[in-house]
C-alpha cells in the first residue's frame, strides 16, 4: 500500500484472513452472520439472519452448551468470550473446528446477551497439547463437572478457616493444578493474609498490604474483578512495583479472583503455577466457580468459628476454674466440653464449693435447653447453690432453696419456664463421708481399687424449679480408700446415640481399664465419647442430638487396708476386704429392695458361680424384705467380698433398729412367711444373728472356692430350698429373673 492511499475497510480485512463476522440477539433468539461465517458454518456463501435452533443445528452439541456458560463467565469478568467449536455436517460428522472470539454485554431491562464477535477456521489441536486442552471436549466437561462436584462436596464439610484452606490446596483440577495458593481478607482498608500453601516453607506472602498498593491480589479486592497473569513478563510489565516480591518464587503464572459473599467482596483468592497457563475460558470457568464455592465455604467456617468462640467463652467464663485442690486425702478432676456447631450453648456445669469444717461440696447440673437463656440461668442457678451452701445449709437445704430460686424466675417468665437436674455431694474428707442429695439426675457411679464400677442408688426429687417446696432426702455414703467417684451430665453417658443402659456400658468399659491419674480417666472418659473409636461406637438412638457434657472424679487416696477378723470366721482366720458397699432402705421406699438386688449383683460381676450369685440376691431379698414387713426401722446393707488363704468370700449384713431377734421357724405348706432364716441355713456356708445396740444385724457369708450345701439326694441348696414349696419356688424364680 502507497503512501497516502485510504485504508481497506474492515469487512475487506477480514475477508483476505478468512474471518467472518456474526452478531447473537439472545432476547430476539437470532443471529446473523456475513458471508465468511455463514461459510464456516457449511451454508451458502452469503449474508443471513439465523434463528439459533437453526445455528445450533450446524454445532457440537456438547460445545453448544459450553458457550451458555462461556458467555456468562466473560460478562461476569468483563473480558472476551473465547470458545473453540465443531462444526458438524449434515450426517453429524466434524468438518472444521472454528474459534469464536466476542465480547459479550448484558441488557438488564430486557434480560438478554448481545454479542459481536468473529469466527475463524482453526487447526484440531492434537491430542495432549497445550493447545488441546482448550478445546472443549466432552471427556473434559466430564471431568471438569466431576472435580467440581467433589470439590463443592469436600468444601462443604470444612468445619474451620484451616480445613477449607488444605482443601482447597490439594484440589487436583482437571489439566492444571496449582502450585500454592493464598487466600486474602479485606479489614480496615488493608489486604491481610487468612492463609496461605505451597509445595515448601520458602511459599509465603505478605501479611498485610495497604489496599491501594500496585498489587493484583489488592486491585481484585478494590474492583472486584478477577485478574489473570499468564508469564512472568507478562506479569513484570503490568506490576512493576510488585514484581521482585513474586520474582523469587519462580512461578510462571498467577490467578487472582475476587472472594465474594452476599455480593461483597470479602477477599482474594490467589493461585499460582509452576508452568505457564494461559488461562483458557474453560480453565477460567473452573477457578472461578472453586472461587465462589471457596468464598462460601470460607464465610461458613468463619461464622462458625465466631459462633464457637463466642459458646466457649460465655459457657467457661461461668464456670469455676478448677485449681490445685487442697483437699487432705482427696483429689478431684472435672472437665467441661461444649455442645456442636452454632450458638448451640449449653446448660451443663460444674461447681467445687469450700464448707465450713474442712468440708467441700461437689455440684453438677443441667438446665433445660441449648440456647443462651439456659446459659444464663444456668450462671444464676450456679451462684444461688454456692450463696446457699456457703451459708452452711445441709445438702437438702440447698437443693430445696435453689429449687424455690428456679420456680421463681420461672413465674417472672411463664412464656418459657425451664427445669434443672442437679446432684449435690457434700464431702467429709476425714472419713470419706458423703451425703449425697439428687434433683433428678443420675445417681453416681463408683469405682472400686480392683476396678469394680457400681452404680450408687441414692434418694431423690423431682428437677429444681418444679415445685416451689420440694423435698429432698439425702444420702449418705463413705467412699472408701482408692474408690473414685464419678458424677456427670446426659452428655457423657447419651452422646453418641446411646441411652441411659448403653452408654452407662460404654463408660464401664473406661473406667474398668488401668488408668494412671485422675486427669489422666478424665480424659479417657472424654475421648470415649468425643474420640476417633466413637465413630465406631454409636447407640441405638442414632438420630440423637448431640450435647455437652461436664463431669467430676472425686477419689480417696489409697492406703494399707491391714488384715483382721471379721464375724462369721473362725478366730485367728485373717482376712482382707476386697471391696465392700453400703446401701440403705428406708421404709417409705421398698421399691428400693430391687436396687438393693442389682447392687449386689454389680458387686458380684465376677463371680465364678452364678448360682451362688442367685442365693445371695435371693437371702438378700427375704432379709430385707422382713426388715421392712416385721419392723418399723430402715434397713442398712453392708456387703464386701473378702480375700484369704483359701480364696474369696462374700459377706452381707443387713442391719435394723428392730429389737426382737428372728428365729428359725417350721412353717406350714400354707403359711405365706416364716421361711427367711431356713433359707438362710439352707444355701449360705456360715451366717449369724448379732444384738447391736438398740437393733441388730443379720449376716451371712458364702465361699466362692466352695459349692454350696447339697442335699442327701443330690441337689443343691439353692434347689432344695426353692422346691419346698410352690410358692418359694415361684419367689426363687422371680429373684433370679429380676434385678
Amino acid at each position: 500500500m502507497r503512501t497516502g492511499e485510504s485504508l481497506p475497510s474492515m469487512r475487506d480485512v477480514l475477508a483476505l484472513v478468512e474471518t467472518g463476522r456474526w452478531h447473537w440477539d439472545t432476547a430476539a433468539g437470532l443471529v446473523t452472520v456475513d458471508e465468511v461465517s455463514a461459510r464456516l458454518l457449511g451454508l451458502p456463501a452469503e449474508q443471513v439472519t439465523l434463528t439459533e435452533a437453526q445455528v445450533r443445528a450446524r454445532l457440537h452439541p456438547v460445545d453448544w452448551n459450553e458457550i451458555t456458560g462461556v458467555v456468562r463467565l466473560a460478562v461476569a469478568e468483563g473480558t472476551l468470550a473465547e470458545v473453540r467449536i465443531r462444526i458438524m455436517d449434515d450426517q453429524g460428522q466434524v468438518v472444521r473446528v472454528v474459534r469464536s472470539r466476542s465480547k459479550p454485554t448484558f441488557d438488564p431491562l430486557r434480560k438478554a446477551y448481545l454479542l459481536t464477535g468473529t469466527l475463524q477456521e482453526v487447526t484440531d489441536p492434537a491430542p495432549g497439547t497445550p493447545a488441546g486442552r482448550s478445546a472443549v471436549t466432552g471427556d473434559w466437561r466430564r471431568s471438569r463437572e466431576a472435580f467440581l462436584l467433589d470439590a463443592g462436596r469436600a468444601l462443604a464439610e470444612a468445619r474451620s478457616t484451616q480445613e477449607v484452606l488444605r482443601v482447597a490446596a490439594n484440589l487436583s483440577m482437571p489439566g492444571f493444578s496449582p502450585d500454592g495458593l493464598a487466600v486474602f481478607g479485606v479489614t480496615g482498608g488493608q489486604l491481610t493474609t487468612i492463609g496461605h500453601h505451597g509445595p515448601d516453607r520458602d511459599f509465603e506472602v505478605p501479611s498485610s498490604i495497604p489496599l491501594d498498593t500496585a498489587f493484583p491480589a489488592a486491585e481484585v479486592a478494590r474492583t472486584g474483578r478477577a485478574i489473570y497473569v499468564s508469564s512472568p513478563q507478562q506479569y513484570r510489565a503490568r506490576y512493576p512495583l510488585t514484581w521482585p516480591l513474586a520474582e523469587r518464587f519462580g512461578h510462571q503464572s498467577w490467578a487472582f479472583l475476587p472472594l465474594t459473599a452476599s455480593g461483597r467482596t470479602m477477599g482474594t483468592w490467589m493461585v499460582v503455577f509452576a508452568h505457564p497457563v494461559t488461562f483458557t475460558p474453560d480453565e477460567r470457568s473452573v477457578l472461578t466457580t472453586v472461587a465462589r464455592m471457596l468464598s462460601q465455604a470460607l464465610t461458613r467456617a468463619g461464622t462458625a468459628e465466631s459462633e464457637r468462640a463466642l459458646t466457649n467463652d460465655l459457657q467457661r467464663s461461668m464456670l469455676p476454674r478448677l485449681g490445685p485442690q487442697r483437699i487432705p486425702g482427696m483429689s478431684v478432676a472435672a472437665r467441661y466440653v461444649p455442645t456442636g456447631g452454632g450458638l448451640q450453648v449449653g446448660g451443663d456445669w460444674y461447681d467445687v464449693i469450700t464448707l465450713p469444717n474442712e468440708r467441700f461440696a461437689l455440684v453438677i447440673g443441667d438446665v433445660q435447653g441449648h440456647d443462651v437463656r439456659a446459659a444464663g440461668l444456668m450462671g444464676q442457678l450456679r451462684i444461688a447453690l454456692r450463696a446457699y451452701a456457703s451459708e452452711g445449709h445441709r445438702p437438702d437445704a440447698v437443693l430445696s432453696r435453689a429449687s424455690r430460686f428456679l420456680y421463681g424466675i420461672n413465674e417472672a417468665d411463664p412464656a418459657d419456664p425451664r427445669y434443672a437436674t442437679c446432684l449435690y455431694v457434700e464431702v467429709d474428707p476425714a472419713g470419706g463421708v458423703l451425703d449425697v442429695a439428687r434433683a433428678g439426675h443420675h445417681d453416681p457411679a463408683v469405682r472400686m481399687p480392683d476396678a469394680t464400677v457400681l452404680t450408687r442408688q441414692t434418694a431423690g426429687g423431682v428437677p429444681l424449679g418444679i415445685v416451689p417446696d420440694a423435698d429432698y432426702p439425702t444420702t449418705r455414703m463413705v467412699l472408701e480408700p482408692g474408690e473414685t467417684m464419678l458424677i456427670c451430665t446426659d452428655g457423657l453417658i447419651e452422646t453418641g446415640g446411646h441411652d441411659l443402659d448403653t452408654g452407662w456400658r460404654r463408660l464401664r468399659t473406661i473406667l474398668k481399664r488401668p488408668q494412671g491419674s485422675l486427669e489422666e480417666l478424665a480424659d479417657a472418659l472424654v475421648q470415649a465419647v468425643h474420640g476417633p473409636s466413637s465413630h465406631h461406637t454409636t447407640g441405638p438412638l442414632t438420630d440423637r442430638r448431640e450435647d455437652d457434657i461436664a463431669l467430676l472424679l472425686l477419689t480417696r487416696q489409697a492406703k494399707d487396708l491391714g488384715a483382721g477378723t471379721g464375724a462369721g470366721t473362725g478366730p485367728g482366720t485373717v482376712r482382707q476386704a476386697l471391696r465392700r458397699t453400703m446401701l440403705t432402705v428406708e421404709q417409705s421406699e421398698p421399691e428400693r429392695v430391687a436396687g438393693a438386688r442389682q447392687h449386689l449383683r454389680e458387686l458380684l460381676h465376677d463371680w465364678c458361680s452364678p448360682d451362688q450369685v442367685d442365693s445371695a440376691v435371693l437371702l438378700l431379698s427375704e432379709v430385707l424384705t422382713n426388715v421392712l414387713v416385721h419392723t418399723d426401722a430402715d434397713a442398712l446393707l453392708e456387703a464386701e467380698i473378702i480375700g484369704g488363704p483359701e480364696g474369696r468370700r462374700m459377706h452381707i449384713e443387713v442391719t435394723d433398729g428392730g429389737a426382737d431377734l428372728p428365729h428359725i421357724r417350721t412353717p406350714g405348706e400354707l403359711a405365706s412367711s416364716g421361711r427367711g432364716l431356713l433359707l438362710i441355713e439352707l444355701l449360705a456356708h456360715t451366717w449369724g444373728v448379732v444384738p447391736r445396740g438398740t437393733g441388730k444385724s443379720i449376716w451371712f457369708e458364702l465361699d466362692e472356692s466352695d459349692s454350696p450345701p447339697e442335699g442327701a439326694d443330690g441337689t443343691g441348696g439353692a434347689e432344695r430350698a426353692a422346691a419346698s414349696t410352690p410358692h418359694e419356688e415361684r419367689r426363687l424364680h422371680e429373684n433370679r429373673t429380676t434385678p
